[in-house]
């Protein structure tokens, strides 16, 4: 059995070893100032940054999710970005993304928020799957500008 809970300081090393199997995934790197100053304010409950750990039924991390919230233009409530998703590669398939963005999508309806969404890379199509079952793909495609091309921290 999967649970899920909202990170503490506790949970810093099982997250930073799916925090690199994250960055691993997507073949990014941040520095290590950058990693830790994430998890401080994923910790830090006056930040905007949220996020919450899955543990396996031995209580080891198995995934996790981070989300932020911002005003939209389109609606009166506020929309719920969900930033970082990542299981381990042991615990997919076992219901712990869904778990997750379900925890997510729970939050973001008990905030207030109209609308929670995210992003992905076209060819993760094991990931597409899942969010294919529990969203709409709506079609759009994402650009971006990188205004900030080194980490805090960075040489």
């Amino acid at each position: 059995m999967t649970t899920l809970s909202s990170l503490t300081a506790d949970d810093h090393d099982d997250w930073l070893s799916l925090w690199w199997g994250y960055l691993e995934f997507y073949e990014a790197e941040l520095t290590t100032a950058q990693t830790e100053f994430t998890f401080a304010r994923l910790i830090d409950p006056a930040d905007a940054v949220c996020g919450a750990i899955a543990r396996d039924h031995a209580g080891r991390g198995v995934g996790l999710v981070h989300w932020l919230t911002h005003p939209s233009t389109w609606s009166v409530g506020p929309y719920c970005y969900l930033e970082d998703l990542f299981v381990h590669p042991d615990a997919r398939g076992s219901g712990t993304g869904a778990a997750l963005i379900e925890h997510v999508r729970a939050w973001a309806a008990d905030t207030g928020c109209d609308k929670v969404y995210w992003l992905t890379q076209r060819g993760n199509h094991k990931a597409r799957e899942l969010y294919d079952r529990v969203a709409t793909d709506t079609g759009f495609v994402h650009y971006e500008i990188d205004l900030a091309p080194t980490a805090p921290g960075a040489v």
